[in-house]
């Protein structure tokens, strides 16, 4: 099944990355066939990879209920969080009003993928580094740029960051 998702989606990049080459809509029947032999490979490479990285594969991440609370998520609460991240953090430069610290959370995702999505969004949220993550505990390890102590709450580092990992992710 992995194989044929990611030989599908080689397929619709190859398509978009090309079109307005042909005849037929928007491609030439050579860009449909070449399409269609650069997906197999390319499918096959990527679900063999995924496979070894652990990837057990499914179509959960194909839900569209999935992908309509991920894109609520990023409009309701990651565009947000980044517009006030990024003020805070400039204001912290001008006023040299910082203190700095690593903190660990358990923000109790059951997902690698729930982990991963909650990591990169602490991250990507100028004055948080998502430093280190502990597989088995599913810690996660944050350096932040100003912190109340070692034994911040997790709103205060992450908001409700985990909250919408677990509702996307799992």
């Amino acid at each position: 099944m992995l194989f044929f998702v990611c030989a599908f989606f080689s397929f619709v990049l190859y398509l978009i990355l090309t079109a307005g080459s042909g005849n037929i809509g928007l491609w030439a029947p050579e860009e449909i066939a070449l399409a269609f032999i650069f997906a197999v490979p390319t499918g096959l490479i990527a679900s063999r990879m995924l496979s070894a990285l652990g990837f057990k594969g499914g179509t959960a991440f194909l839900s569209p209920r999935r992908w309509l609370l991920f894109f609520i998520y990023i409009i309701v609460s990651f565009i947000p969080a980044l517009v006030k991240a990024n003020l805070d953090v400039a204001m912290r430069v001008i006023t040299g009003k910082i203190n700095p610290g690593i903190v660990k959370i358990s923000p109790k995702l059951k997902t690698d993928f729930g982990m991963t999505m909650l990591a990169n969004s602490i991250t990507l949220t100028p004055g948080t580094l998502s430093v280190s993550i502990d597989d088995k505990k599913k810690e996660l390890y944050i350096h932040g740029i100003s912190l109340s102590g070692k034994d911040a709450p997790i709103s205060e580092i992450c908001g409700n960051f985990p909250e919408w990992a677990g509702r996307v992710a799992e």
